[in-house]
């Protein structure tokens, strides 16, 4: 039974309507896109800095397990309260602070939505690029735990790269900041990047200072179809090596394409076996001649068509087809792994094959598609969950999967994080002594262990 002086005390601090206990809030609040529901004891939403602090004081002292959690649409189960205990909700603390258009730079609480921060500085004229899938309803502070990535990270980079400063909630319920305003600072270590990526496990984000651009005068959009993934992999370095980076750079292999086929009335041609979706922006006078070199340079590597947007409703249809595929993938099988490797972009024809190879040993269908332009492959397994034993191959699959991206040089999680889904497999990447060398900070900066818990590192469950 949960301790009733501790929800007692949490009303106290933040107030009785934000704090819950009923059954069907709890539910709620204990799951992610993951799926895998681990209930809490309660759930606090704290209308400011100083409500987290003495929150997490509370929580210390108590030893009770905290859950930091923005809006739950993450992919590894990094909000789930795997323990219990409290569900911290960070949504209330949703204001736009400060948009300082002299050095390009605003200042946000994390409760904050994406999309909702990037249309609002684009009205001035300014750009946060980094796009993650689910900008339409994931947090700038859960974008920052998570260091989330997107389409445009190709040109622009990714969270961690327009993040300049921070206010914390430590573990023991200090405040204190990091970084700051200004483009440069080394004044010590640079806890800012600490934070950023450590999937709530050290501290609870309350206050972001982002680095902004200049938004671009226009874009251009263009659909490159090649009748092999080598050839849409090729295409990708030799348009780098043009000098030409783009704004986006994603793939579509050909399992995804006839998923696209089967499920929607989209124009896709049957000797089209991968597809590369390219944007540009910039000055307008330029984006013409970018288009016109980038089909040039394509051209001798398979390509069966191109199609390029002279409008933005033309620009929108073409991104129609990328933006099918999730609801495409429900015609192959109930229920999806989705997994986020990342590799050397030219070893992405190589990766394919190799998870071809994994899809017809277990017989199991395997979607790619992703972010050619860095590597980034998210790998779907398909499967009907209902049939006995299909988890089981899914669950092999997904470590084969890993180490091949591992055996090509790359990562088995390019933006997603590590949470609970792939704690299990972090031995395949990093060695003990550098496991270690995280959890001496994690030691060092939350003693009792009590915010986040169980995550990233499968010894702590």
């Amino acid at each position: 039974m949960f301790d009733q002086n501790i929800i007692a005390k949490l009303q106290q601090i933040s107030g009785k309507d934000q704090v819950l206990t009923d059954t069907a809030d709890l539910i709620c609040y204990s799951y992610d896109a993951t799926q895998k529901q681990y209930r809490p004891d309660v759930v606090v939403h704290p209308g400011s800095v100083e409500e987290v602090s003495q929150i997490m004081q509370l929580a210390n002292e108590t030893k009770t397990p905290v859950f930091p959690r923005g809006a739950g649409t993450g992919f590894t189960g990094g909000s789930v309260p795997i323990a219990g205990g409290i569900v911290l909700g960070l949504t209330r603390l949703d204001k736009i602070l400060e948009i300082d258009e002299e050095n390009l730079v605003a200042t946000i609480e994390p409760g904050v939505v994406t999309e909702d921060f990037q249309k609002t500085v684009e009205k001035v004229g300014l750009f946060y690029p980094p796009d993650p899938a689910s900008l339409k309803v994931s947090t700038m502070g859960g974008n920052v735990a998570e260091c989330a990535g997107g389409p445009r990270c190709v040109k622009y980079g990714v969270t961690k790269d327009y993040i300049i400063g921070l206010e914390i909630v430590t573990p023991t319920g200090d405040i204190i900041k990091t970084g700051g305003p200004t483009m440069k600072g080394v004044v010590g270590y640079d806890l800012t990047k600490l934070i950023c990526g450590s999937e709530g496990t050290l501290a609870v984000i309350t206050k972001i200072i982002v680095k902004l651009l200049p938004k671009p005068e226009a874009k251009k959009t263009m659909l490159v179809l090649f009748d092999s993934i080598d050839g849409a992999a090729q295409a990708v370095s030799a348009i780098i090596r043009g000098k030409i980076i783009p704004t986006t750079l994603e793939f579509l292999d050909a399992r995804t394409l006839e998923c696209v086929r089967n499920a929607t009335d989209l124009d896709v041609p049957d000797a089209a076996h991968a597809v590369l979706l390219i944007e540009v922006d910039g000055d307008r006078e330029f984006l013409d001649k970018q288009v016109q070199k980038i089909s040039q340079i394509v051209q001798p590597l398979g390509v069966v068509e191109t199609r390029i947007a002279e409008t933005p409703a033309e620009s929108e249809a073409l991104w129609q087809i990328r933006r099918s595929i999730s609801a495409s993938l429900r015609q192959v099988n109930p229920d999806k792994f989705n997994e986020d490797i990342c590799v050397p972009r030219s070893k992405v024809p190589d990766m394919i094959r190799k998870i071809e190879q994994i899809a017809d040993k277990y017989q199991i269908p395997i979607v790619n598609f992703g972010h050619a332009g860095d590597g980034n492959i998210h790998v779907n397994i398909m499967i009907d969950g209902k049939i006995p034993g299909e988890e089981e191959k899914a669950e092999k699959a997904i470590v084969e999967v890993f180490e091949g991206a591992l055996e090509l040089g790359g990562t088995m999680s390019g933006e997603h994080g590590v949470g609970i889904m792939k704690a299990p497999f972090i031995s395949l990447e990093l060695s003990d002594s550098v496991v270690d060398y995280m959890k001496t900070i994690k030691r060092a900066l939350d003693p009792n262990n009590i915010l986040n818990p169980g995550k990233i590192f499968p010894s702590d469950r």
